[in-house]
This record gives structure tokens, sequence and C-alpha cells, in this order.
């Protein structure tokens, strides 16, 4: 599970966003990147965090901030979550979980009594060169923006 932590070098990822479009950490160099793991698109919680986000989305360009949200859902689903929601920063669609396994975020989790694999919902801020700023497992979904920008 998650051993990154605040002042590790970020991983260098890369991977597809819902339009196929190619993100890799390299991108942001210079700005503050948000990178924000949900498990599932349209869930309940997934969509009050990411609706949090994209109402604070003008805060965020405003203080230099870039925002990637990261789940092992399809191309397809991640399109559709975008635009259900007009969500106004790419969906990385991380179907082989190269990116949720290098952050450190899959494992195992209790739900009703049941253990399963899964994300752990977690964000990190990584700042203009590359490093983590801050790791923040505890997301409030409802104000996730709050938590970041604070």
């Amino acid at each position: 599970m998650i051993t990154l932590k605040a002042g590790d070098k970020a991983p260098d990822f890369s991977g597809f966003d819902q339009d196929g479009k190619f993100h890799q950490l390299e991108d942001y160099k210079g700005k503050k990147l948000v990178v924000f793991f949900y498990p599932k698109a349209n869930t309940p919680g997934c969509t009050a965090e990411a609706c949090d986000l994209r109402d604070n989305f003008e805060r965020f360009k405003a203080n230099n901030y870039e925002l990637l949200g990261v789940s092992a859902d399809s191309q397809k689903a991640q399109g559709r979550f975008r635009d259900k929601f007009k969500f106004p920063f790419p969906l990385m669609a991380d179907e082989d979980k190269s990116i949720i396994e290098a952050f450190g975020v899959w494992g195992p989790k209790k739900f009703m009594g049941r253990t399963y694999d899964g994300i752990h919902r977690t964000t990190f801020v990584i700042d203009e060169n590359g490093n983590i700023e801050e790791v923040i497992t505890d997301v409030k979904t409802k104000a996730h923006a709050k938590q970041i920008l604070k």
C-alpha cells in the first residue's frame, strides 16, 4: 500500500485519458499537479469528489494547479463520466493499473464484512519539480478542494 510521502519524487507515470490523449508526469513540469485516485466512475462518492473539484476548478487554475483523475475504468466509462458531469480536467483510464500501482493505492479493502482488492481513494499534490508535496488519504469527497487548497 501507500509508501509514498511528502518529499518523495513522484512516480514517472504515463497513460491515456478518456479521449486517448497521452499524459505523463513530464507534461506538468512547472505546474502543481493534483492526481486524485478514485475507485469507480459514476458512483456516489467519486461523483461528489470530482464535482467538488470541478466546481472549484477556476481556483485551482488561478493557483497554477492542473488536475488529473485516475481510476481503473475504461476510456469509454471515463468519457461518459466526464461528459455527464462536464469535468474540465482529464480522467486517466488506468485499466492495467500501472499508475495505480506506481502510486501504491491498490490493495485490500473491506466493505460490508467482505475483503477485496481495490483502489484506495487518495490524492497526491505534486509540486512544480515533480516532488510530492502532500498525500491526502482521508479524502472528504464533498469538500476535497478545500482540503487541497487550504
